[in-house]
């Protein structure tokens, strides 16, 4: 009876491209998400310095929380808008994996917050309103910093400290805190982000 034949040797080609692929899924799973958008920081910031000058203003607790969720969604949807080009831009795909890890790890503080919104308004603490939301969007920029550039987290900090402030002060001091927070350090580590790396 004759030997069977011994199965054939791969292909160099085929053993290179599947280094290849390993090498390149390694790579991205250990790669940082660095399409964090630098001036689309800074419209975020200037949004929430709108928000937070037109809030100033406001008679009634509805009108001022109406415009500090309006500016979430404009300063959300800006954000989103310049991560897609920032991406784009780089050539990174807009759903890479860091991309997901740092979605995944942001999105759960912000949902929180959602949610405890509508428990602080519902029960008529709107004062604690503003140390809330500083500190959910710093615990969400320190998580979903973990996988970006390294001054992501430090911003995620600073919003922890003004949180831990408001949460603890007057109402004026609240809302200087926001200002400060969704505003103001939104513009300055934009403008870093925007100069270290790119847009």
């Amino acid at each position: 009876m004759p030997p069977e034949p011994a199965d054939e040797p791969v292909a160099l080609h085929e053993h290179a491209a599947e280094n290849l692929l390993y090498i390149r899924d390694a790579m991205e799973r250990a790669g940082s998400f660095t399409a964090v958008p630098g001036w689309g920081g800074v419209v975020m910031g200037l949004t929430g310095l709108a928000a937070s000058l037109i809030a100033s203003g406001q008679t009634d607790r509805a009108s001022w929380l109406m415009t500090w969720l309006a500016a979430a969604i404009v300063a959300g949807s800006a954000g989103a808008f310049a991560v897609a080009l920032k991406s784009r831009a780089a050539g990174v795909a807009f759903l890479s994996r860091p991309a997901r890890q740092f979605a995944l790890s942001f999105a759960p503080p912000i949902l929180a917050g959602g949610l405890l919104t509508i428990v602080l308004v519902r029960e008529d603490l709107f004062n604690m309103l503003p140390g809330t939301w500083l500190l959910l969007y710093g615990v969400a920029v320190v998580t979903a910093g973990t996988y970006s550039v390294p001054v992501v987290p430090l911003m995620g900090l600073l919003f922890l400290f003004l949180g831990s402030v408001a949460l603890f002060s007057s109402a004026l001091v609240g809302a200087l805190a926001m200002g400060l927070g969704f505003g103001v350090l939104h513009i300055v580590f934009g403008i870093i982000i925007a100069r270290r790396y790119g847009g």
